[in-house]
């Protein structure tokens, strides 16, 4: 049996002290991979956006509000189900999350033609932030390519002049490696694509090695990440050659490495390194509440709770107003990450940092050293017809 139908409702607000059951006055359906080698990654999510909502008092511009969860298994067909149970049969006033990149493309054309607001907390597509672009889809979380076109500049600007790169084959993995191409000016050596979830990358590491890069790049979020990086160190390469990552050497994947992630760059537009107003709070708050450190997944879906309380503040009962609350809402955001508003295509304009694996008072920890992209947009908004 899959997800549907084993649907978690989290009513907040004031419906929590009543003993009967009460009516939210807005549902919002999350979505999110919960399960399998990447749950890390949707986890994260749903406990950031809950913290939001939380400190929010339980409500939503000012409106009570049940959260609909659902686990899309990193499967396309059954985050499409999800979407439409969203839509058709929930008459959610928003979605939130949307899994992977491969996942939300497959729920886009349900989303799009039903008008639902839909944020996505996890992915930005290069086709939706292009051609595909919609009013009603937005991205609070990143356009693929940034922290990779962050990580690129990085190794332009270090020096390095033969690169190899390595991402998982779906449309996230091939945005990240282009995004990276796209700022690095020197040698490829060569690209390798491997497959969604794969455990061992030991014949990978083994070629890698064989051509002799001055640096790596690579793009492995959740279990991916900690298998690679483990693999990578296994094999004598931590140290030897730079290994340059996104969403690899995270939040998420950093209890697991420990030391074997030490010495590695990453590109985000967020880590716990990062000192910006209002980031202590949330780190505490999620730390208290969670009882580990959050990630960039919970720092992105806390800041989607507190764009929906301005969204649905500002467009009052109007649920046909609410997109163009959420475009104007992302302007007045204070987002933990720093400076933050939503492009022409709906898309993040944001800086993009690079954070080092470094070890301080006993504790492996990221440490901010630069921002190679300072008020990023994307590259696809040209394409964009909004």
């Amino acid at each position: 049996m899959n997800s549907i139908g084993k649907t978690t409702a989290v009513a907040l607000g004031a419906a929590l002290m009543l003993a009967g059951p009460a009516r939210a006055d807005l549902t919002i359906g999350f979505s999110a991979p919960l399960s399998g080698p990447v749950a890390a990654v949707g986890q994260d999510q749903y406990d950031g956006f809950m913290l939001g909502i939380e400190t929010l008092g339980g409500k939503l511009g000012g409106q009570k509000v049940t959260v609909l969860r659902e686990d899309d298994q990193l499967k396309p067909e059954l985050g499409n189900q999800i979407a439409r149970k969203f839509v058709d049969h929930d008459k959610v006033d928003a979605v939130v999350g949307l899994g992977f990149s491969n996942v939300l493309m497959a729920s886009l054309p349900r989303l799009v033609e039903s008008g639902t607001v839909a944020i996505a907390t996890n992915a930005g597509p290069s086709v939706l932030a292009g051609a595909r672009c919609a009013s009603n889809v937005f991205s609070v979380a990143w356009q693929n390519d940034g922290s990779a076109e962050a990580m690129g500049k990085y190794a332009q600007d270090a020096g390095y002049k033969r690169v190899y790169l390595m991402a998982p084959n779906y449309q996230a993995g091939k945005d990240f490696i282009g995004g990276f191409k796209r700022f690095y000016r020197g040698e490829i050596l060569d690209e390798v694509y491997t497959a969604v979830g794969q455990p061992d990358y030991s014949a990978e590491i083994a070629q890698l090695q064989a051509a002799d890069p001055e640096a790596v790049f690579v793009f492995y979020p959740g279990g991916m990440g900690v298998n690679f990086v483990k693999q990578f160190s296994q094999a004598g390469l931590a140290g030897r050659i730079p290994l340059l990552s996104a969403f690899t050497v995270d939040g998420t994947t950093l209890p697991s490495l420990r030391e074997a992630a030490l010495g590695t760059v990453s590109g985000a537009m967020w880590d716990v390194g990062l000192d910006t107003p209002g980031n202590a709070e949330f780190i505490a708050a999620f730390t208290a509440k969670y009882g580990r450190a959050p990630s960039a997944y919970a720092a992105v879906a806390y800041d989607a709770a507190r764009l929906l309380d301005l969204a649905f503040a500002r467009a009052g009962g109007d649920r046909t107003a609410l997109a163009a609350a959420v475009k104007a809402a992302g302007a007045e955001l204070k987002s933990v990450r720093g400076p933050f508003h939503f492009g022409s295509n709906n898309m993040p304009v944001q800086n993009y940092y690079a954070f080092e694996t470094v070890k301080q008072g006993g504790k492996v920890t990221p440490r901010k050293i630069g921002t190679p992209l300072a008020g990023h947009a994307d590259a696809y908004a040209a394409q964009c017809a909004m």
